[in-house]
């Protein structure tokens, strides 16, 4: 299943969000996070050539039913561009 990749700032904002939408232990324990959200998150870095590497966080899925349902109710933060 093809991950949904997020930027730095599309991150930070997701995980605000989860974070109060559910109690510490489900962001916290990766096992959890799995068995609750759907989801694990895994850093990706890669080195673009110029000035230096291009960090991205990638949510890794293993269930596309929680796929969906991560997508419906927090699709505001995995948009890439707001303002279009």
């Amino acid at each position: 299943m093809k991950p949904i990749v997020l930027s730095k700032d599309q991150w930070y904002a997701l995980k605000e969000k989860i974070n109060q939408d559910y109690p510490p232990s489900v962001r916290l324990v990766r096992e959890k996070m799995k068995r609750v959200l759907g989801f694990t998150p895994r850093l990706f870095e890669s080195f673009e050539g110029g000035p230096g590497y291009k960090v991205e966080m990638h949510l890794d899925f293993f269930d596309e039913h929680k796929r969906t349902m991560f997508l419906l109710k927090y699709s505001d933060y995995v948009i890439k561009d707001r303002n279009n």
